[in-house]
């Protein structure tokens, strides 16, 4: 590989490392300076947290084919550049934000600017010429995003012994340094001739979410889909908000916590999978990680000692041998040349539930955790997230156990195929 071309994925690999990261260096202090800036108790500053989530996600969700298609036209380069100087503007409208509004404009900001995992993925399809070069160079990804899950919530746990607004700005830091370094060494992988002007029909957000529902064979996979990832937000968008309300967890605590999540997570997806599901199979993969799932969300809300969320998050984590598993069952339902389309789907159900679940849970737990409930019950938002993972369960099995009786050939297929997924539920 000559040289341009190795700082090039030197750059790309800092950048989706720095997407994954920056996550975890801010959720272990983002509970503790909401509450700071709106004077209240922790608990009922988690549906503030909510509102932050959820209107990235939405902004996000609009912007990002848009960005896509922006860099279509315009290459990769100056997208990926301007992706991470919205980073760092968002860390750094963060450190300083006098009021909680300038925690909403930050994370809008970055919603609209945040395309650099989209466009970073493309460029390396850009600059990887062959299938071998191409697996090497994607092999990037799944690195980024381990890496990222565990470095990012052990720096945060870290920076947060300097100041709750501390890991802001080394999330900032990161961003624009690795800006600086991208304008000057990074070549730009699109050529001209490649390139296709912008059209609006393609920039929209809400033309994948289509395809789900002009083929009905998949509806009833795609909602159990959809509820995996809803009731997966019980842990992603809360866990800062109930662990240091329940436990009185440190903003360190909360760190070192989610980079054993970071952890568990890669040794299920990066090696257990790849063993359990070809032994299993599809169909008993499934059953038993959502049973792990809901066993795990359970056991949290019924959680009377910090160190039980610890033990807990092992069968919570080993309920991600699910993902791929579904993943490959649904793909079995659609012609290769729509496989494509299919994930642009499912990644955008992954994105409604960003939008709505942290909305959903936080608010219970903010409620369930004052004196209008009727009665204390600060785990009621993962009983929620078990509800949709049983519930869940109950949709696959009816749909299974129905196409072995009336698609036997299909529900062949369904057994000796295996997909393993690069997006965890966590």
């Amino acid at each position: 590989m000559q040289k341009p071309m190795k700082s090039a994925m030197g750059f790309i690999f800092i950048t989706l490392l720095i997407d994954v990261m920056g996550w975890g260096l801010i959720i272990p202090v983002m509970a503790e300076l909401i509450a700071q800036l709106k004077g209240i108790p922790v608990n009922e500053a988690s549906p503030y947290g909510a509102l932050l989530l959820s209107v990235f996600a939405i902004a996000q969700f609009a912007f990002a084919p848009v960005v896509g298609n922006l860099s279509d036209k315009y290459g990769r380069r100056p997208i990926l550049l301007i992706s991470l100087l919205g980073f760092g503007i968002d860390y750094i409208i963060l450190a300083l934000a006098p009021t909680y509004s300038w925690l909403f404009i930050g994370r809008i900001i970055a919603g609209m600017t945040g395309a650099s995992f989209t466009t970073a993925t493309a460029y390396i399809a850009d600059v990887s010429p062959d299938e071998k070069s191409r697996a090497k160079n994607f092999g990037l990804i799944g690195a980024a995003f381990g890496l990222g899950f565990v470095l990012g919530p052990a720096l945060g746990a870290f920076l947060a012994t300097w100041g709750i607004r501390a890991p802001f700005y080394a999330a900032a830091a990161l961003c624009l340094l690795n800006c600086i370094y991208g304008y000057f060494l990074l070549p730009e992988s699109l050529s001209k001739e490649n390139r296709r002007p912008f059209e609006w029909k393609r920039a929209n957000p809400f033309g994948s979410l289509k395809f789900l529902t002009s083929h009905r064979e998949i509806s009833g996979l795609a909602l159990s889909f959809f509820l995996i990832y809803l009731g997966a937000q019980s842990v992603q968008g809360n866990w800062n908000f109930f662990t240091i309300y329940r436990f009185n967890w440190s903003e360190k605590m909360v760190g070192i916590s989610l980079a054993v999540v970071g952890v568990l997570v890669g040794a299920v997806q990066g090696g257990l999978t790849r063993v359990v599901v070809p032994k299993m199979g599809n169909e008993k993969s499934i059953y038993l990680g959502l049973g792990l799932y809901t066993l795990g969300l359970v056991l949290f809300a019924f959680a009377t000692e910090g160190w039980m969320m610890f033990a807990f998050l092992v069968p919570y984590c080993l309920g991600g041998i699910c993902g791929p598993s579904l993943q490959s069952v649904i793909s079995v339902h659609v012609p290769p040349n729509q496989q494509g389309e299919l994930q642009g789907a499912l990644t955008s159900l992954m994105s409604l539930t960003t939008i709505f679940g942290p909305l959903i849970m936080n608010s219970t737990f903010a409620f369930f955790t004052t004196d209008k409930a009727p009665f204390h019950f600060p785990g009621i938002h993962f009983m929620i997230g078990a509800v949709c993972m049983l519930f869940s369960l109950i949709i696959i099995w009816k749909v299974l156990t129905r196409e072995k009786k009336d698609k036997p050939e299909l529900a062949k297929a369904i057994e000796t195929k295996h997909k393993l997924s690069d997006t965890p539920v966590h």
